[in-house]
């Protein structure tokens, strides 16, 4: 609140705030929304959780973004960019350009929900991003066709968007604050893993490794191989391929742009497997919704909201 807020406020009270053209949202000297941190999902259900459990009365429309930003007076806000790589890219560019908000100081954390293949996470689980790489950038080959091409893939060239690494401290840090936080757990999520070898007994936990950004959403063990292949291409062996989603170099490229990369965490839970169980079909696999897809809707926001706090109490020192 600036310091002509503060002074009609005492004046007149808080109800009277509105009538003196003042927002709830904190303002910079500049009168820009000073953000703290800006939670970025993609599509409706991510949005809703965290409209439904937190107070965001301030909000603020941004021209050629998807949906309007919401924030409040603690200095968070959240955005919904609209899934895939082209919506993500156009609001994260919008948001960011627009003279409504001060990002200075500003932290950004994706909280969204991810496909995992069975041998590294499972439904419910969280994983921090390491490394945020393109699995559509190259050349994608029939592998029948082109039998000496691993996976029938070719990287060509980087394109400066293929691969980012995040920033190794701040990710540290806040897989440390993971660590006191409790995940939810749901029937329907464990009668789904027991479906898939290796998977019985397991429950959400928090990882550390790597996630994959592509515009076609994959079903199929030679497809979740082919993703594995590209992650360890593209980070030199450094990468472990750990969750599949449509949108994070979008964003971490929009970030970068503007110089902010290094405040960046991606955080995504697990809703589903990127393959069928034994005996199932893609198409099916693909057509029913997951038994994990609530609890990683509600493990985005419980893991999300800690780290956000932790963010704006305790914020990292910035370049």
């Amino acid at each position: 609140m600036t310091n002509r807020c503060q002074k009609v406020a005492i004046a007149l009270g808080v109800a009277a705030l509105a009538l003196a053209g003042c927002s709830s949202g904190s303002k910079s000297d500049s009168g820009k929304i000073d953000v703290g941190v800006l939670v970025i999902t993609m599509f409706d259900p991510e949005n809703q959780v965290w409209l439904k459990n937190e107070q965001l009365p301030t909000t603020v429309d941004v021209p050629g973004a998807f949906k309007p930003v919401r924030c409040n007076a603690d200095k968070l806000c959240v955005a919904e960019t609209g899934q895939g790589k082209a919506n993500a890219a156009t609001t994260m560019m919008a948001v960011l350009n627009s003279d409504k908000f001060d990002f200075s100081h500003a932290y950004f954390l994706t909280a969204g929900i991810a496909g995992t293949p069975p041998e590294q996470g499972t439904l419910g689980g969280a994983a921090l991003a390491r490394w945020v790489v393109d699995f559509d950038l190259g050349n994608h080959l029939e592998p029948a066709e082109a039998p000496g091409v691993p996976f029938g893939y070719r990287p060509v060239e980087d394109y400066n968007t293929d691969a980012y690494q995040l920033d190794t401290a701040l990710v540290d840090k806040a897989f440390g604050w993971a660590q006191d936080v409790k995940l939810a757990d749901s029937p329907e999520a464990a009668a789904e893993r027991a479906l898939y070898p290796g998977q019985a007994g397991r429950t959400p936990q928090v990882m550390k490794c790597d996630t994959m950004t592509g515009d076609d959403f994959y079903s199929g063990k030679p497809l979740s191989d082919t993703a594995g292949y590209i992650m360890n291409l593209r980070t030199k062996g450094a990468g472990t391929y750990c969750t599949t989603q449509m949108e994070d170099n979008a964003t971490a490229t929009a970030l970068q742009a503007h110089g902010y990369l290094n405040r960046y965490l991606s955080l995504r839970t697990m809703s589903n497997f990127d393959q069928p169980y034994p005996g199932q079909s893609v198409v099916d696999h693909l057509d029913k919704t997951s038994g994990g897809f609530q609890v990683a809707l509600d493990n985005q926001y419980t893991l999300g909201k800690a780290l956000a706090q932790q963010l704006l109490k305790n914020p990292p020192a910035t370049n």
